[in-house]
């Protein structure tokens, strides 16, 4: 007879979430803000260059990329993902034309990757 119950698998289970975020905490994370826009776009602006110097995905040296979601100003959401991760998802992306470079950032002068929010994890 099996004695572990639902409850002991799941626990087991959160501990996955638990020690990720746990290990969080001794990483240096890049954190960046999303203005409204997105709820409009559906995308979030990854940037790469600002002033026609590298920055942001292409230079950070964290672990791990935090990208928020604002409403008017309020905190509603976002993701949390490991920086390796966020970059070979984009490469993937802009080979198969679903994540295009614009330019956004103040006056237009940074270039980005234009991310839709749902393909972030899936085609």
């Amino acid at each position: 007879m099996n004695n572990t119950s639902r409850f002991d698998i799941d626990l087991e289970y959160g501990r996955i979430g638990e020690l990720f975020v746990a290990d969080l905490f001794g990483r240096y994370a890049e954190v960046k803000t999303e203005r409204s826009k997105w709820k409009q776009t559906g995308n979030l602006f990854i940037e790469y260059e600002s002033r026609g110097k590298l920055s942001g995905l292409i230079t950070t040296e964290a672990d791990v990329w935090i990208h928020l979601l604002d409403d008017g100003g309020t905190i509603v959401g976002g993701f949390i993902i490991p920086v390796p991760y966020l970059k070979n998802r984009i490469k993937e992306l802009v080979k198969s034309g679903k994540c295009i470079i614009k330019p956004g950032g103040d006056d237009f002068s940074s270039r980005g990757w234009l991310l839709p929010i749902k393909y972030v994890w899936e085609d």
